[in-house]
């Protein structure tokens, strides 16, 4: 009966423990696109000649994170 209980506990341990794994790695993905790759996509369009674009989409992003921002407090 110690066996099977121990076992169901395990079991549930392992899955929270795969649970906060993948948040982990959402969060460092989230990180990663934010701070690494959304700046070199907006240069990369202010070099390819697509300004209005790049403005564009920083006003868009800005715009939002300033609501969710205001939204949260």
């Amino acid at each position: 009966m110690l066996t099977a209980f121990f076992i169901i506990l395990l079991i549930s341990v392992c899955f929270k423990l795969v649970g906060l794994a993948l948040k982990l790695a959402w969060g460092m993905t989230r990180i990663v696109f934010t701070i690494v790759l959304f700046p070199i996509i907006l240069i990369g369009l202010a070099l390819a000649g697509l300004i209005y674009l790049s403005i564009l989409i920083l006003l868009i992003v800005g715009a939002a994170m300033l609501i969710r921002r205001l939204v949260l407090l």
